[in-house]
């Protein structure tokens, strides 16, 4: 079973893509700040990341980079209600991006792509 982070400022978020991708047969932890992205992420292992871009504190993007300076190899999507960040360099590292929507089915699509693509 894949273990997902979701690291989201918005609650409600959280609660409906850790249960519409538990239902999926994910084991999903969240987060709604870095900081607790960071310490999830330094004391647990995770098979992917999914990340909302616009949070209140640090942004999605510095987020994403330190990710990849710590775990380059660990699959990131961006998930934000802003398709206006494709256009930003700094987004062009995650592999996968993803504009939010109540139908999570191109988001599911995307983790399992990425995952398959690890294996």
């Amino acid at each position: 079973m894949a273990r997902l982070l979701v690291v989201d400022d918005e609650r409600e978020i959280r609660r409906l893509y850790a249960d519409e991708l538990e239902d999926q047969g994910y084991e999903v932890e969240t987060a709604g700040t870095g900081a607790e992205a960071a310490q999830l992420l330094e004391n647990r292992e995770f098979d992917l990341v999914v990340l909302d871009i616009q949070m209140r504190g640090e942004s999605g993007l510095q987020i994403l980079q330190n990710i990849i300076q710590e775990r380059k190899e660990m699959p990131v999507i961006l998930c934000t209600a802003f398709g206006s960040y494709k256009e930003d360099f700094s987004s062009w590292l995650a592999d996968a991006y993803v504009v939010k929507s109540s139908d999570l089915t191109e988001l599911k699509q995307e983790i399992r792509r990425l995952l398959e693509k690890r294996k």
